[in-house]
């Protein structure tokens, strides 16, 4: 249960950061976010793996587990956002989100083939009822994205998306991300939630020396230099969030399966809406089709977080039926 209130966290604190993300991105560039972003993660997981008690026993993490987690920051922290950064300028949000949530279905796989992870038939219909919902919230914003007023260009049509380079850079992102909790299940598995925290650390400040070494070249130096002050602050903001949604996540991830904690994760676009709407009322739709996603979403997320075999038997469903919804991978 803890793991998924935890995952459930990281959801909410993903959203947070994507609402807050998108407002840089507009006027700013992909490599300003990440320079702003990943140190951010640094900063954030420091105290709290102090608090935690977790700093003083870094000699005791595993080589094996820390090579494991340097490996996953560099992956998820760089290539994988750098990449959603740029699908998100090329061909907007909504295009590309739908794309990048198939991580869940690489993940989902994975997990079944890498690390021989049970799944029923009913989680795997939960997994596609999150997925459906997703899609359906997305939708929502897609076709009733509101039109521009008193000279505010963000909604106008002028913006002609990339559709080919927005897909690419969705797609690889979409790869980054949904291998990345494999391996965080590696190097993290039979530890708890303050080892989590150690482990997001290490994945940060590997992911930090790789961004770094890109501000060795004069043209990349001038690009982050020319950051606004106002780009600067939704950049620190969503690097706070998105640091404490992978807190949540790495802690999620060393006490509850890949297969619970994934499907759950996909709550994250299901609360952006609801963010983005609370954030931005006047440039945010908020309709039926978008409760109609949530609803989905939420009815997904129960049959993949709750026992297979609870929920047959609190529904007394037929034996030929339960027989089916309990067939595992």
């Amino acid at each position: 249960m803890l793991g998924a209130i935890l995952a459930i966290l990281s959801a909410a604190s993903f959203a947070l950061n994507n609402a807050m993300v998108r407002r840089g991105v507009v006027s700013g560039t992909p490599i300003q976010a990440m320079a702003i972003s990943v140190p951010m993660g640094v900063v954030c997981f420091v105290p709290m793996a102090l608090m935690a008690g977790e700093l003083f026993r870094i000699r005791q993490f595993p080589i094996a587990a820390a090579a494991w987690m340097a490996g996953l920051g560099v992956l998820h922290f760089v290539i994988g956002r750098y990449c959603n950064f740029r699908a998100n300028q090329a061909a907007g949000v909504n295009l590309t989100a739908p794309v990048t949530q198939l991580q869940v279905v690489v993940t989902m796989v994975l997990a079944v083939i890498v690390l021989h992870e049970p799944c029923t038939a009913l989680q795997m219909i939960g997994g596609a009822l999150i997925l459906a919902g997703s899609l359906i919230t997305q939708r929502q914003s897609l076709s009733a994205r509101p039109a521009a007023a008193g000279g505010n260009t963000q909604g106008a049509p002028l913006f002609v998306p990339r559709i080919v380079a927005g897909y690419f850079f969705a797609s690889i992102a979409a790869l980054s991300y949904g291998t990345t909790p494999i391996m965080a299940r590696f190097a993290l598995e039979h530890t708890g939630p303050a080892t989590g925290i150690l482990g997001g650390l290490i994945a940060y400040v590997a992911a930090t020396a790789v961004v770094a070494l890109p501000l060795l070249f004069a043209q990349v130096r001038r690009n982050v230099f020319s950051l606004s002050r106002e780009n600067a602050k939704w950049f620190a903001y969503s690097g706070v969030f998105v640091a404490a949604a992978q807190g949540f996540f790495f802690c999620a991830i060393a006490l509850a399966p890949v297969m619970l904690v994934m499907p759950l994760l996909q709550l994250s676009l299901v609360f952006r809406i609801l963010f983005s709407t609370w954030l931005s009322p006047d440039h945010e739709v908020f309709g039926p089709t978008v409760l109609a996603g949530v609803a989905t979403s939420l009815a997904g997320a129960l049959m993949v977080a709750i026992d297979t075999g609870l929920i047959v038997e609190f529904l007394a469903v037929p034996e030929p039926l339960a027989r089916m919804l309990l067939w595992r991978v």
